[in-house]
């Protein structure tokens, strides 16, 4: 699974960031639903060189780790060097978070470093009982928030007829007392059934099911495709070299859960028995810089105005 490209935007205004700043904001949810926790650290950042003359006015955007119900995020260390005018961050339609790094010049030969390590401890989720899962439905009406998951993003084509064809036919044999848990399940045992698993470059839904075959990144966007086609809301949630789906339902009374599941390796549904490092969770992002465009990942990016020079970036993403 790929998630990294080099994108050219255009320039913002950024604000000085906090040194040592807890990006743990969100409250945890019922401890009921969580495991061990796995800590480590988590090192983002990127390096500009001026390899062909003087380069004037670097923006560069690196995704970093975000904070959320299961997931607390702190930074520990920064290493920026003397270039580095301004470092930020900025959160992305709720599902991912920026770091920008703004650097006003750089001499021919010259090399900027900006480097945060992060301290992530993320829980492992686990499964809900028997008596719980009933409780959880489809919701009628999803909340403005995650309309967007309903819909078609990149590489989820959730509207298209082959997409929607399965959707029904999975759903057909579904018993006539099924739970909605229990649909949602049909699907998702369906894509582990009839797609094989094959490390490949990233493919779309349709795409998958056409080939009949997808990595962890494939996988999970038929999955959510076809949620998506039931009245599903459901999203890929990207993390450390890997990529997996979660799906929403509601109770009776509204209080709504995502719940993940496991695209590749062991099986698990409504639960992720593994705590990997989350870097976004959304597949339909819009970021200012490029207002007409979606981006189901929000990628690591470079811009220099056209005739402030050339430089050479090395973006930094590794477990420490």
């Amino acid at each position: 699974m790929r998630a990294t490209l080099l994108f050219a935007g255009t320039i913002l205004a950024i604000a000085p960031a906090a040194r040592g700043q807890l990006l743990d904001a969100t409250p945890a949810e019922s401890v009921d639903r969580y495991g061990e926790v796995v800590s480590g650290r988590f090192q983002v950042g990127a390096e500009v060189s001026a390899r062909k003359g003087p380069v004037r006015d670097i923006l560069a955007m690196v995704a970093v780790p975000l904070a959320c119900d299961e997931q607390q995020v702190q930074i520990v260390a920064e290493d920026f060097s003397g270039s580095v005018s301004e470092v930020a961050y900025r959160d992305l339609q709720g599902g991912a978070r920026q770091m920008l790094i703004r650097i006003p010049y750089l001499a021919h030969g010259q090399k900027a470093r900006a480097v945060v390590t992060f301290e992530v401890a993320t829980k492992v989720i686990l499964p809900p009982g028997d008596d719980e899962t009933a409780e959880y439905k489809i919701p009628r009406r999803p909340p403005r928030s995650l309309r967007k998951f309903v819909g078609v993003s990149p590489y989820i084509e959730s509207r298209d007829r082959r997409v929607k064809a399965m959707a029904r036919d999975v759903l057909a044999e579904a018993p006539e007392d099924a739970t909605d848990w229990q649909k949602i399940e049909m699907l998702y045992d369906h894509v582990l059934e009839t797609i094989a698993y094959v490390e490949g470059p990233d493919t779309s839904a349709v795409t998958t099911l056409k080939e009949g075959s997808a990595d962890c990144h494939g996988r999970s966007a038929l999955f959510a495709a076809l949620c998506r086609a039931s009245g599903v809301p459901a999203r890929i949630v990207w993390v450390d070299k890997h990529c997996f789906a979660e799906f929403y339902l509601e109770t009776e009374e509204g209080e709504g859960r995502w719940f993940p599941i496991e695209s590749a390796g062991s099986r698990a549904f409504g639960e992720m028995p593994l705590g990997r490092v989350i870097l976004q969770k959304g597949d339909n992002f819009r970021i200012p810089e490029r207002p007409r465009d979606r981006l189901r990942y929000a990628t690591d990016w470079l811009y220099v105005p056209p005739g402030r020079g050339q430089p050479s970036v090395k973006f930094i993403r590794e477990a420490l």
